[in-house]
């Protein structure tokens, strides 16, 4: 337990993790709908609050886990209640309780049936989405880890598009088969580390190299479909389409991340050594996600879905970042998580304004917009430029950030920078479809459709949308307060990995001489 600081005053951790599933509870007493939705607003803003206080009791000199609580749970197992923030799960944890409050705006007048099962649905998963962030123990974190996955099912299943029912089992299955093997890795690891689902303790462990190989692959299976990499990623333009715009905003902002957070949390501190054998792998399988995502939005006419195929290429990037394993790379990584959140979870919020004044996602049915939505299309530009780094937005750092970790870990082999140069396409195709995609909303042809009885966003909306165009620029124009939150925790896992690494390979020295 050395690496995790008890909190021995109020424990926030688990307010912030468990007001949600107490907001869930009342609402289950409640039947009127606009109290509902009132509840919801007022519990996941009263979460983002309280979360703020994070911020401010951080110690950004410090690498260890803080606000941490520890209760016994299931004695006989030895699986505990373990909980605790560091540089890594800090921005996921603050900008998933940021996000939800949105989410309940944006679903105000969106979902009009069920809104009582809704609004459960939704508090349920922003206590199993904090959670996963926040577990220490492996039996806790893949507690919530599957449990997220029933109301986000529900959400699509429920209040979905017309396909919802192959995109809600699909999404499902996909996510499901990937956890069976991540929960025998976590068996294994179990029994290897004295019976303890500590997850700190099964870090930087010397397990032989056949042993991390397999546990690497269970790991990878699980996070990459997340993700999700390419090729793993043909449920996510379904469930993308199908889902509410709050689940398509969740799914994007705060559900992805939990795959690349597990390769940053899991991966490289219990798989060192595999993780330098696959390494290679993954970067180009990363570098496929990006070629491929920018390719397959182009050819979309559907905004949901050349969204949802963005999203794989900018992850692409992230996974491209946290595996070239140096600072630049990862910082990014981390960094550009939390800008696709805030870029993409925003554009998915206008496409369903569009959606909820046309009843169409098609590019054709919003030609010409821009004459009657000024309000609306100054958003949309602005996010579009973040979605492809435009210079002074947010995603511009991040990507940069993890291009100049490509450079470095090309001319620290002392090659070519193949790497870096291979991702720069990504960034030109991101430019082309967000800019196409503008083009056509805002101007349109000479044949657009009649658009003026449309009218522009209204107070809920332009308040929905407003704290993610300030993120956008607070990030682009000034990135160091973000930084400086995971620097430490960032710099200490590098250490230690390449650290392991010098030890393994004098080790293995010592033997062959």
């Amino acid at each position: 337990m050395d690496q995790l600081l008890l909190n021995t005053g109020f424990p926030i951790l688990s307010v912030i993790i468990f007001l949600p599933l107490a907001g869930a509870l009342l609402l289950l007493f409640t039947k009127n709908d606009t109290i509902c939705k009132n509840i919801a607003l007022l519990v996941t803003s009263l979460v983002a609050i309280i979360s703020i206080w994070l911020i401010f009791g951080f110690d950004k000199s410090s690498a260890q886990f803080q606000f941490g609580e520890h209760y016994s749970w299931i004695n006989t197992l030895n699986i505990n209640y373990t909980i605790g923030v560091d540089g890594i799960s800090i921005l996921l944890i603050l900008m998933t309780t940021f996000i939800m409050p949105f989410c309940v705006l944006a679903s105000w007048s969106y979902i009009k049936t069920r809104i009582q099962a809704f609004m459960i649905c939704m508090l349920i998963m922003e206590t199993a989405m904090i959670g996963v962030f926040a577990a220490l123990d492996f039996v806790l974190f893949y507690v919530l880890w599957e449990a997220m996955l029933i109301p986000m099912y529900m959400l699509i299943a429920i209040w979905g598009g017309p396909r919802k029912i192959y995109a809600s089992i699909k999404f499902f299955l996909y996510t499901l088969s990937g956890s069976i093997l991540l929960l025998v890795g976590i068996i294994w690891l179990y029994t290897a580390n004295n019976y303890s689902f500590y997850i700190p303790d099964m870090m930087w462990q010397d397990y032989s190299l056949t042993a991390q190989v397999y546990l690497f692959l269970a790991f990878f299976l699980a996070f990459a479909i997340k993700v999700p990499m390419f090729p793993f990623h043909t449920w996510l333009p379904a469930a993308h389409v199908e889902a509410p715009t709050a689940g398509s905003v969740v799914l994007a902002s705060i559900l992805l991340k939990m795959g690349t957070y597990g390769f940053l949390r899991f991966a490289l501190p219990i798989t060192p050594e595999a993780t330098v054998i696959m390494m290679p792998y993954v970067l180009w399988l990363s570098i496929a996600g990006i070629i491929y995502g920018g390719f397959t939005a182009l050819a979309q006419s559907d905004m949901k879905k050349l969204i949802a195929y963005s999203s794989v290429g900018h992850m692409g990037f992230v996974t491209l970042g946290i595996f070239v394993l140096n600072i630049d790379g990862v910082e990014g990584a981390i960094l550009q998580m939390v800008n696709h959140g805030i870029t993409t979870g925003a554009l998915f919020l206008c496409v369903g304004m569009i959606y909820e004044r046309t009843h169409s996602r098609e590019l054709n049915t919003a030609r010409g917009l821009g004459k009657y939505m000024p309000i609306f299309i100054t958003f949309l530009t602005f996010f579009s430029l973040s979605s492809f780094g435009f210079p002074g937005t947010n995603s511009f750092v991040g990507e940069f950030m993890i291009l100049a970790g490509a450079f470095e870990f090309d001319t620290s082999l002392g090659r070519f920078p193949y790497l870096a140069l291979a991702a720069i396409p990504g960034a030109v195709l991101a430019a082309a479809y967000m800019l196409r995609m503008l083009q056509k909303i805002i101007w349109g042809g000479t044949d657009n459709p009649d658009q003026s009885w449309i009218s522009d966003l209204n107070l809920r909306e332009i308040v929905t949308l407003a704290p993610f165009l300030f993120f956008v620029f607070w990030i682009g124009l000034g990135p160091q307060p973000f930084l400086d939150l995971i620097h430490t925790s960032v710099v200490q896992l590098l250490d230690q990995f390449h650290a392991h690494q010098a030890t393994t390979v004098a080790a293995a020295n010592v033997l062959l001489n």
